[in-house]
């Protein structure tokens, strides 16, 4: 729409022009990962829906199809998982990876750069990964169910983005970011749990190799290289060391995405494509062209061009796939009456919901007294609370800790639908709260407000019609 369209004409009155103007504070990669997230969330919601329909269907075959066996074999060497596993395993690593590249970026470029800004939400995730284990344990403090400790801990930020998107306040943009932050740190807990706890044996060898793997990547992000294609190979070889070693593979995306550098690409890389670009302007050839190329895309920091191509990718197509393959669980009556009167499912509702919201509340009011931290834009202290019950959506890596913390059907159904409940609970809970909290309190600062109503009068050209509306 033009300047124009949006000024009154000749003789009519003025239209009431609403216009929302952009957060000048939230970048725009930033933005882009918050867009790709709220459509990922509404994907995972109807692949969340079809899993629990397609495995309460008769035949089984919900169960049949995921343990479905599948075999890659090159010479004398194979390698075998089910369609699970697959899922799991290896298209998660695109997740894992993807979180690891908005770490990186967030901390070398991004908004976790200032410490003031940081330490608010990262003690209230700090309280949301603790206070949900020891409620956890409380209620499970022997038995097999014990190991289940770690699947309340993590907040899933895909549909907490969404789920803020749909039915949070009128413009939660602060809101979200600090929310992002959080859940940003909550994922580095929640991995590090996995990574430390939730592995059976261990290769020394295969992690030898890891570990130097890890070496060349560094070195490579010392070495500022710009090319994706040598981080590509040294990735893929890692994640096969990280499975070999007995560590959970999806640990090598995250290793991965925080080694990618992610830092502003130096003037001279600008200044070498004004000298290709003036090349190929004068003599067009392949030649010129290609570099020309390669020198437009080293302008381009390799994190920010490796999450654009994979984080569409994680959104749209992996994560969904993961609540697919996961997240069907049979609720038949026998199911639902041992989920009712089941300690474990108690247990998870409880902490994610409870705990989380009390966890990141207390901790996160802690560092606002003692003067910590701040917290972003107009966010007040309500919001906060609204938004920590909304982080007791704890559905990916619930499910996904789920599948690495027990072997026996009957603890993995009973998990699952604890998570599905606390995460539905939490859900309703914490959007019904921050659509009262946005109505009360206003989380738009002045210069994002709706623009008043033009003046009616005779035809105005832009330059006086804005300097108006600026008056």
């Amino acid at each position: 729409m033009s300047t124009q369209s949006l000024l009154p004409r000749p003789g009519r009155p003025g239209p009431a022009l609403r216009l929302r103007v952009p957060l000048p504070f939230v970048s725009p990669p930033l933005q882009r990962f918050l867009a790709n997230e709220a459509g990922g969330a509404m994907l995972l919601l109807v692949a969340t829906v079809l899993a629990l329909v397609w495995a309460n269907l008769p035949g089984g075959t919900y169960e049949s199809f995921w343990h479905t066996a599948t075999e890659i074999r090159v010479g004398s060497m194979s390698w075998g998982l089910d369609l699970r596993h697959w899922v799991n395993d290896a298209a998660m690593a695109i997740f894992f990876l993807v979180v690891g590249l908005e770490i990186s970026r967030e901390v070398t470029v991004g908004e976790l750069r200032n410490p003031r800004a940081v330490v608010v939400p990262a003690l209230g995730a700090v309280g949301g990964l603790a206070l949900p284990a020891l409620i956890f344990t409380a209620f499970e403090h022997g038995g097999p169910a014990a190991a289940g400790w770690g699947i309340p801990m993590s907040t899933d930020t895909a549909f907490l983005v969404g789920v803020l998107a749909l039915f949070g306040p009128r413009c939660p943009d602060q809101l979200r970011l600090f929310l992002l932050t959080l859940a940003i740190v909550d994922d580095i807990g929640a991995i590090t749990v996995m990574a430390l706890f939730y592995t059976d044996s261990v290769s020394v060898p295969a992690l030898v190799v890891a570990g130097l793997l890890l070496a060349v990547l560094v070195a490579m992000r010392w070495l500022r290289v710009w090319r994706l294609t040598p981080f590509v190979l040294v990735g893929l070889a890692l994640w096969v060391a990280v499975s070999a070693s007995g560590v959970h593979p999806t640990l090598a995306g995250v290793l991965m995405g925080v080694t990618v550098p992610a830092a502003h690409v130096p003037q001279e890389q600008r200044d070498r494509l004004r000298y290709y670009g003036r090349a190929v302007a004068e003599a067009p050839s392949p030649t010129r062209v290609r570099l020309a190329t390669s020198a437009a895309r080293a302008t381009v920091a390799a994190n920010d061009r490796l999450q654009e191509a994979l984080h569409p990718v994680s959104a749209s197509f992996v994560v969904p796939l993961f609540g697919l393959a996961n997240a069907g669980v049979l609720l038949d009556g026998a199911a639902l009456r041992a989920a009712a009167s089941s300690s474990l499912t108690l247990a998870i509702v409880l902490a994610l919901l409870v705990g989380n919201a009390v966890g990141i509340s207390a901790l996160a009011a802690i560092a606002l007294r003692t003067r910590l931290g701040d917290l972003p834009g107009q966010v007040r202290y309500g919001h906060l609370v609204g938004g920590a019950v909304l982080a007791g959506i704890g559905f990916t890596i619930s499910l996904f800790i789920t599948d690495l913390a027990f072997d026996d059907p009957r603890l993995q159904s009973e998990a699952k639908i604890g998570v599905l409940t606390g995460s539905l609970l939490a859900a309703v809970l914490g959007s019904v709260l921050l659509r009262w909290l946005g109505e009360r309190l206003p989380l738009c600062s002045v210069d994002t407000d709706e623009v008043p109503d033009l003046p009616d009068g005779p035809w105005l050209d832009p330059v006086s019609a804005a300097t108006q509306v600026e008056a």
